[in-house]
């Protein structure tokens, strides 16, 4: 189907993969930011523990070796005797994990009941005084945590008895307590995050509620709702708000300006030109050169006049001053076409959606209209028939424009259809029937970035003009 705007193509049509919103970068940095501290923290936390639990551990063996040591003692004959009553229940139970070995001059050894069948060969003898903490090791028994201390034992003869003295543990106990610490670590972080996380979001909303508010003020502006920004801003978006309201302010002056410019200029060269063809039409001139200079006069003529018609089109806007209703404005036109064309007794019929409006100037919508809706009653039999149709897009402010005039009359072949757009875009070339009104209907549709599509009416079988209006 010919249309008169350029199609695009299709990587043309892909939408650009929009950027993360203002809270969406907020958000996910200072999430990135929590988790990362949190990390740290739950790190720093669960090693210092660790660090803490196997200090005491070592203080604790270290308390086990010194309670035995206490309650040593050594007979006349240096029989060593080892306290009956443990310092911990667990010396007592066998494969309770804590165990207590003793050894000595002479192949002494003494083992408490929970170290009974176990193999401890890793233990050394220490000098007296000297003390050892170590571990994890690999036993058959698993990995075990030990403290040694050496020392030495005066006898009743004034010998003394050299003992080394053992308190081990299986490492599975620190590292249940260890892993108890760390899920509850791990639970009350991530409860923590998740309050954190919901307190931002509620101050990211609140602290963007100004920047909400100017796109929901800028979208009333476009739509035509509303003429300016309002005042009430923070001090940081005063002056943004400001230069945004000048701006709309300075573009509609510009409008108005230039077109009141063009329109002056056509206007100061119609007179002249109206002056000279009154004076060439009084004079007779028998060599011809008076009809030249005449018809060239009539051709500059209708050139100001499609000039004119040029400077009244306003274009696609982005801040509209209303939304203009199309249903009231078709049926004014209508009525004075159809007095116009009385004689051809043409009936025109609606098909407008109820909220149809058009966004942008009211002349633009009265030229691209009636323009249109004149060349279907010259050229239709006894019938022509006006569709006027919205189309919202998602994430958009204004929705798109689908405006059609159908006819019963020959219509236009469709080989020449593209020829037929192409006169009507020339300002010297004009076929009766779509001449300059065509020209002006195509000005228009660029000036908003629309397109025009020329074809066959399916339901009245004449021509069709459809003007399709992007949304904005």
């Amino acid at each position: 189907m010919p249309s008169l705007a350029a199609k695009p193509t299709t990587s043309d049509t892909q939408p650009p993969r929009r950027p993360f919103s203002l809270a969406a970068r907020a958000a996910l940095a200072t999430s990135f930011v929590l988790a990362a501290f949190l990390g740290v923290v739950g790190l720093t936390l669960s090693r210092t523990s660790a660090d803490s639990a196997l200090q005491g551990l070592q203080d604790r063996l270290q308390n086990f070796v010194v309670a035995y040591l206490a309650g040593t003692e050594v007979g006349r004959s240096g029989k060593v005797l080892l306290p009956d009553t443990p310092p911990d229940p667990s010396f007592s139970r066998p494969g309770s994990g804590l165990y207590a070995v003793a050894i000595g001059d002479n192949g002494f050894k003494w083992e408490s009941p929970s170290a009974i069948g176990r193999d401890f060969g890793f233990l050394k003898p220490l000098a007296p005084g000297e003390g050892q903490f170590d571990g994890p090791i690999d036993t058959r028994m698993g990995r075990l945590y030990y403290y040694t201390y050496g020392v030495a034992l005066d006898t009743a003869e004034k010998k003394s008895v050299h003992l080394t003295f053992m308190v081990a543990q299986t490492e599975d106990q620190l590292e249940g307590r260890n892993a108890v610490f760390r899920r509850s670590l791990i639970f009350w972080l991530a409860s923590l995050g998740v309050m954190l996380i919901l307190l931002q979001m509620l101050l990211l909303r609140w602290s963007l509620t100004p920047l909400r508010k100017v796109a929901s003020e800028m979208s009333r502006v476009e739509r035509g709702e509303s003429e300016h920004l309002g005042d009430q801003y923070p001090a940081e978006l005063t002056g943004l708000t400001e230069r945004i309201n000048a701006f709309v302010d300075s573009e509609r002056e510009q409008r108005v300006r230039t077109r009141n410019t063009l329109s002056d200029l056509a206007h100061s060269l119609k007179t002249p030109l109206a002056v000279i063809r009154s004076g060439l039409e009084t004079v007779s001139d028998e060599s011809g050169l008076r009809n030249q200079v005449l018809d060239q006069v009539r051709k500059m003529d209708e050139l100001v006049a499609y000039q004119l018609a040029r400077a009244a089109t306003s274009g696609r806007q982005t801040f509209a001053a209303t939304a203009i209703p199309i249903a009231g404005h078709a049926e004014d036109l209508v009525q004075s076409l159809e007095k116009v064309y009385a004689a051809k007794n043409v009936l025109c019929e609606f098909d407008i959606d109820d909220n149809a409006a058009f966004y942008g100037e009211q002349g633009d919508l009265l030229e691209l209209m009636g323009n249109l809706l004149e060349n279907a009653f010259k050229w239709a039999r006894h019938q022509v028939l006006l569709v006027v149709k919205m189309r919202p897009v998602a994430g958009r402010q204004r929705p798109g424009l689908w405006l059609s005039v159908e006819d019963d009359g020959p219509g236009i072949d469709e080989d020449k259809i593209e020829s037929v757009l192409q006169r009507g875009v020339r300002g010297d070339e004009r076929v009766q029937g779509h001449g300059i009104g065509l020209s002006i209907v195509q000005d228009i549709v660029r000036a908003y970035q629309g397109e025009l599509i020329v074809d066959r009416s399916p339901e009245l079988n004449g021509a069709r003009f459809s003007v399709r209006l992007p949304p904005g």
